[in-house]
């Protein structure tokens, strides 16, 4: 079985998002900084390498229903090629994409990590949103956090890593371009 990551770009000031989220803004107003490093004309190739990695060892992926309706729009797909497994309080049928499938779990956390484990199979379980990371962060369900640090101070938005208490991390990892700081933890449990 992989790992279950959290992998987000951050701000200095610890927003994964700015403020404002919404249709007309998916990561918030002037949260698309964040994605800057990712898809500029002449990225860092160690920058490259990071994407390249993480996309290569994704084998399902958990969204919040937040996350969902804001990024389909957007990424006209599921975010990696890969099933995808949708966090929500609301029954929906499978949603078929091109590159793979989004389901729908009404039956909690623990229910939505099993089935995107079981997905994954030897592969990693890639959890994205700031709430629903907080969720997996805060039950303990985390393996490591992986944060592109970005240099920009957003001042508001969606903070990760608020109201959680106390939790040990261990830096495994630190990569550092112009453009980004890439940091890699295991969450001690």
């Amino acid at each position: 079985m992989g790992a279950v990551l959290l992998y987000k770009s951050m701000s200095l000031d610890g927003f994964v998002a700015g403020p404002d989220i919404g249709a007309e803004h998916p990561m918030g107003k002037g949260g698309m900084r964040l994605h800057k490093w990712m898809f500029t004309d002449q990225p860092d190739p160690r920058d490259k390498e990071v994407l390249a990695t993480m996309s290569a060892s994704v084998g399902a992926v958990v969204v919040g229903k937040r996350t969902f309706d804001v990024g389909l729009p957007h990424w006209q797909d599921t975010p990696y090629p890969a099933p995808t497994f949708v966090l929500t309080h609301h029954t929906r049928d499978e949603l078929v994409m091109k590159s793979a499938t989004f389901t729908f779990v009404t039956d909690g956390i623990e229910a939505t990590l099993k089935a995107a484990q079981t997905a994954a199979g030897d592969k990693n379980v890639i959890v994205m949103g700031a709430q629903t990371g907080r969720q997996f962060l805060h039950g303990g369900l985390l393996d490591e956090l992986l944060i592109n640090l970005v240099p920009v101070v957003l001042g508001s938005g969606s903070r990760l890593l608020e109201d959680l208490g106390h939790i040990e991390l261990i830096r495994t990892e630190v990569i550092a371009t112009d453009a980004v700081t890439h940091l890699r933890f295991q969450v001690v449990k």
